[in-house]
């Protein structure tokens, strides 16, 4: 009688263990698909990235990342001074800046990657009113000049001043957003401005215009990952950089419809953000990073370190070594992203 009772109780307890289980274990992958579903992707877009506005508005690497799971949150970068802070933030995992800025960057220890180029631009150059006196760059000596502090246009300013014989010392920097070193040149504030398209193309076609332009002294486009995001979801940054490739090639076969997109992204008149696209942006350079990439970045280190950006030539070369991960571009498949 004993043993039957035992029995009895000891089924009962196991059957009620078992049930428990199950419903753990269903609890445990309801948790499990709402972590997935919770994971978020934060990334950059940028009117100077005409290739970021094309994947916001196309929605191509929304769609793939929510079938893995992971929702996308857009951010805009006002320039790449913006979106390396918030990369080191880590309020984005991805983020767009120019070559020379993503060389800053780390040189001065973010722990960043440029895992591909989005553009070969010469989106900057040196703006003057179109009745100023201003002829060359010689005529810079003395003068307030206009440009936002670890970005192309500073980098452009530097080497456009180092050129002509002069340096920093030489003028007085005013150390503000493009749009507002923009403002301040039209108003009077300040006699030049190293100028950021697309809001130097507009600036150019109002009120002011371009006193000297130099593709050498403009870097390409760098597209950058924290590097715990690349270790962490190795597939999530391949996502980005196929979804890349994908705008790469439309946008390619597809000058007019990206000129329209960055017209709307940025509140341009259409003839200019034509401009921008079809004369200063070369949109359709190879995404991986190559020897042309560090070549340009080599020839600016120099100039990081005797402007006090980064301490030493070492950290530059240092920083310059291990910039570059090209694993995801050397494999980049755009037909792996569905969407016309």
């Amino acid at each position: 009688m004993l043993s039957t009772r035992f029995t009895r109780r000891t089924a009962l307890s196991l059957a009620a263990l078992a049930v428990g289980a199950v419903a753990l274990s269903g609890c445990a992958g309801e948790n499990a698909a709402a972590s997935s579903a919770d994971q978020k992707l934060s990334i950059d877009f940028a009117t100077y990235n005409p290739l970021s506005l094309v994947l916001k508005e196309k929605g191509w690497l929304d769609d793939a990342a929510k079938q893995q799971g992971v929702s996308v949150e857009w951010i805009q970068s006002a320039g790449s001074n913006k979106a390396n802070e918030a990369l080191r933030a880590d309020a984005v995992q991805v983020g767009s800046t120019a070559g020379s800025a993503a060389l800053l960057a780390r040189s001065n220890g973010s722990p960043i990657k440029t895992i591909a180029l989005y553009s070969q631009p010469e989106w900057s150059a040196l703006v003057v009113k179109k009745d100023s006196d201003i002829a060359s760059p010689k005529d810079l000596k003395g003068k307030s000049v206009a440009a936002t502090k670890g970005t192309d246009p500073y980098f452009f300013l530097l080497q456009t001043l180092k050129e002509a014989g002069l340096s920093e010392k030489d003028i007085t920097l005013q150390n503000i957003q493009h749009a507002d070193g923009r403002t301040a040149l039209s108003n009077g504030s300040v006699d030049a401005w190293a100028g950021l398209d697309p809001i130097m193309a507009t600036a150019e076609k109002e009120d002011s215009k371009l006193v000297y332009r130099n593709l050498d002294f403009n870097t390409y486009g760098a597209l950058n990952a924290r590097e715990d995001f690349i270790q962490k979801s190795p597939e999530l940054a391949q996502l980005v950089v196929d979804s890349y490739q994908k705008a790469r090639e439309w946008s390619a076969a597809h000058p007019e419809e990206t000129a329209d997109i960055l017209a709307d992204a940025a509140g341009l008149d259409k003839d200019v953000a034509k401009t921008v696209i079809t004369e200063r942006s070369n949109l359709d350079v190879p995404g991986a990073p190559s020897e042309a990439f560090t070549t340009v970045l080599k020839n600016i280190g120099p100039t990081l370190v005797e402007n006090k950006d980064v301490a030493s030539q070492d950290k530059v070369d240092q920083a310059l070594a291990t910039l570059v991960d090209g694993q995801f571009a050397a494999k980049a498949d755009a037909k792996k992203i569905s969407g016309e």
